[in-house]
Order: C-alpha cells, then structure tokens, then sequence
C-alpha cells in the first residue's frame, strides 16, 4: 500500500488564533502531525510515502529532509489552489497501484485506520473506499449517501433525509483514480469534493468504510481536542 499526505495548505486560521508552528508540526503528544501520520502508514505497511507542503513554510521541508525514514520518501513543494491540485501534484510522483490519500490535519486512531485500510487491501471488487464517519464537527461537511452494501452513490455538500455519515477526509483508491483526476484539471474542475463526484460519474465502483469518529484540527482549540482523542480521553 502506498500513502499521501496533503499537506499544502496554509494553516491561517491556526496562525490567527497563536499557534506559530505551520500545521504539519503542530505536535500531538509530543509527535508532529506529519510525523505521526507517516509512522502509522509505516507501521500500516507502507511502500511509499509522498507528501506536498507549500513553499511559504521552510520550516516543514527542513523538518522532513532531516529524518532517517525507513519508507522511500517524496517531497513535492508547491502552492496550489485546491487540495484537489494538490492530489494532481502528488500524482505526478505516486507508484502506481493502491493507495490512501488524507490531509495532514485529519485526526484517527490508530486502530481504527489500521481496520480500514486491511478491509481496502482485501477488497477485490471496488476501485476505492472512503472512510466515513456519523460524527460531524466539520463546519462545511461533505455528506456521503450510500446504499445498503454501503456502495457510495453521491457526494452532497447539504443535509438530506436519511443521511448517516459524512466524508472523513480519508480516501483510499486504486490508480484508476488518476486518469479521473487528469480530466477533472483538464476542464477546470475545483475542489477535491467534485474530483470525488467525477469519479461516480464515470462509474466507479467506491464504498464507504464507517470509523466512529474522525476529527480535524482547524482551529488552535481544536489541538487539545485532537490530544485528548488519540490518547482515548475524548
């Protein structure tokens, strides 16, 4: 299995409320965010990792170039408008095959992903699995309608009757998904949201993979909130 990081965003919000690390280093427990990502992908059987930051923060690319890591590495350096375009970045890069893709400030325990991604490698029939969750605490949650094998039929950005998960910002696919991708740049298609559209509309098969909770850490509240949660004192 190979994995991604998106970890290109600004982290204004965090920078306005106090927080001075750039979000990939804020630390959880003592462990920066990017950092404890990669050792649970190292220890969910990594093959690769390959991240993107953007390049007003130096400080992250430092901070990666100085780890001995025992998993081949890519570093792609680059601002993009979207995380969409930044998934188009990491494309570039990626070994083909499996993969999981989530942003660096999505927060699961360890067990839980370590489940979702054995149920992704055993699946011989569907072109990704999403990781879903019935806990919303997003502020623009993406809902995910499914039917009753849990197959995803739409992506919606409102509520509707019936819904029970949202998006969790975890998405494990197949490199079929990479073609998808190129269209969507190709006619102009923003926002990782409507990339996960298209890949519905051309017909892929992807299921939804239900965790109890998932978090992320948009604002400087959010960093205790996050701590409390992985060490199970939520």
């Amino acid at each position: 299995m190979h994995y991604a990081i998106i970890a290109a965003g600004e982290g204004s919000r965090l920078a306005q409320e106090g927080v001075a690390k750039p979000k990939p280093l804020v630390e959880l427990s003592g462990e920066p965010m990017v950092l404890r990502l990669m050792n649970i992908f190292r220890r969910c059987n990594a093959e690769s990792i390959s991240i993107i930051i953007n390049d007003f923060m130096p400080q992250v690319r430092e901070f990666l170039d100085s780890l001995r890591f025992d998993v081949p590495l890519n570093v792609v350096v680059k601002s993009t408008p979207s995380s969409m375009h930044s998934f188009w970045e990491l494309s570039k890069v990626m070994t083909p095959g499996k993969f999981c893709l989530t942003t660096v400030d999505t927060i699961f325990r360890e067990q839980d992903f370590a489940q979702y991604i054995a149920a992704f490698e055993a699946d011989e029939h569907s072109d990704g699995m999403w990781a879903v969750t019935p806990f919303i605490e997003d502020e623009k949650p993406l809902y995910v309608d499914v039917d009753s094998n849990m197959r995803i039929k739409a992506f919606c950005d409102k509520e509707f009757p019936g819904v029970r998960y949202v998006s969790g910002g975890v998405y494990a696919m197949s490199d079929k998904a990479f073609p998808v991708l190129d269209r969507c740049i190709e006619r102009g298609v923003s926002r990782m949201r409507n990339f996960q559209r298209a890949l519905i509309e051309e017909g892929m098969c992807l299921k939804a993979y239900s965790i109890d909770k998932i978090i992320d850490v948009d604002h400087a509240s959010d960093i205790a909130v996050a701590q409390a949660f992985i060490n199970g004192n939520d």
